[in-house]
């Protein structure tokens, strides 16, 4: 799943040691990363940029997570059951369920592994004394952004989210250094969210991309960035293991924002849970078959 989300943004030399890992997964745990180099045709030197591309900070640590993968394909009964495979026409309900689970359950995992709790210590802290924030994202990821300022309001955070480019610039334009602007893009490619993240950076407020490439052009003109990890391989053109994965980090950050104001996080969410409870039907069940009751209801 690393190399496949990465892989649109490798170089030609590294697709090609891609497509033997790809290939063959227990790779590294039989040749060397000379051998390995030969086989692709490229040079050590790059099998170590692709590691590096790919999360790993040499090839031995690339080797050992290879050999823990292969441990855990071997504990099940198939290799599909682990990663979850592509369903067809003919899959059974349970078997696209199970397809379906397996896939956001690795996504989950995976993007878990990836977390650099360092760094979400050093959003949240920033989050958490901020003057404002703001959240951009457009289509699919415009959902998490609402999310995310849902939860950060309610708990005394000002902030505000913008799915459409032109709101988004003006109100990129008014930050400054007391500010937090968060980018949410599984791609990292999407312009309009770019444009609004490096609109927020020129007027010196923390950038933070969350993407699912550290490569993207998002990532890159961002002060800091969040790392998901989801691989697209259904029918839906915006796999929600994606959005799963957003949203576990966002979950994560807003959890940690929460710690840093633990007093005031306790008291406003009392305090609107309060304010909303007078809308909330009561749980007293209904008797059955009682017509004055039914009768007043219909009043």
């Amino acid at each position: 799943m690393r190399i496949q989300s990465r892989l649109p943004q490798m170089s030609q030399a590294m697709a090609k040691i891609a497509a033997v890992l790809l290939d063959s997964p227990d790779a590294p745990l039989r040749l060397s990363i000379t051998e390995l180099a030969e086989s692709a045709g490229t040079s050590p030197a790059t099998v170590t940029r692709f590691c590096r591309t790919i999360g790993f900070s040499g090839y031995v640590p690339l080797r050992v997570a290879v050999a823990s993968d292969v441990g855990r394909e071997r504990a099940r009964e198939t290799w599909s059951e682990d990663i979850g495979r592509a369903f067809g026409p003919d899959d059974s309900p349970t078997e696209v369920m199970s397809t379906l689970l397996a896939a956001h359950t690795r996504s989950l995992h995976e993007t878990a592994d990836l977390v650099d709790l360092a760094r979400l210590e050093r959003i949240a802290a920033r989050v958490a004394t901020s003057e404002h924030v703001d959240l951009y994202g457009i289509g699919g990821s415009a959902t998490m952004a609402e999310e995310m300022q849902s939860r950060l309001y309610r708990i005394g955070i000002n902030s505000h989210y913008w799915p459409e480019v032109h709101t988004g610039l003006t109100s990129a334009a008014l930050q400054d250094e007391h500010c937090v602007a968060i980018g949410i893009s599984n791609t990292g490619r999407t312009e309009e969210t770019i444009q609004m993240l490096e609109c927020a950076r020129s007027t010196g407020a923390l950038t933070v991309a969350v993407t699912n490439s550290p490569d993207s052009p998002l990532a890159r003109i961002a002060d800091e960035h969040i790392v998901t990890l989801a691989l697209e391989q259904f029918l839906q053109p915006d796999d929600l293991s994606a959005k799963h994965s957003q949203l576990f980090v966002l979950d994560l950050l807003y959890l940690l924002v929460a710690q840093k104001n633990f007093g005031r996080t306790t008291t406003t969410l009392a305090a609107s849970a309060l304010a909303v409870a007078p809308h909330r039907r009561s749980a007293r069940p209904r008797r059955a078959h009682d017509p004055i009751q039914h009768h007043k209801e219909n009043a």
